[in-house]
């Protein structure tokens, strides 16, 4: 299991784990629960490469990120 602690964004730490190349027990702590529990479900089992190119360079309203960069920010780090 993998933590990473978000910056800039609602959600405060973000846990998942890599399995053969895939993502897999996305969690956000904090956050806008609803759309989060979403993406973790949309991504579940994908590639880690893909799940990175889909939320790369995602914003939210004015912010220069979101959860969803934040998660490929934390992906990047971790392959």
């Amino acid at each position: 299991m993998f933590n990473y602690l978000t910056e800039g964004v609602c959600s405060r730490e973000i846990t998942f784990d890599i399995v053969d190349g895939k993502v897999r027990n996305v969690s956000f702590l904090g956050g806008c629960d609803g759309n989060l529990k979403g993406i973790s479900k949309l991504i579940e089992g994908m590639d880690v490469h893909e799940v990175i190119k889909r939320l790369e360079g995602t914003t939210c309203g004015p912010k220069f990120t979101s959860c969803p960069d934040q998660l490929a920010k934390a992906l990047k780090k971790y392959i």
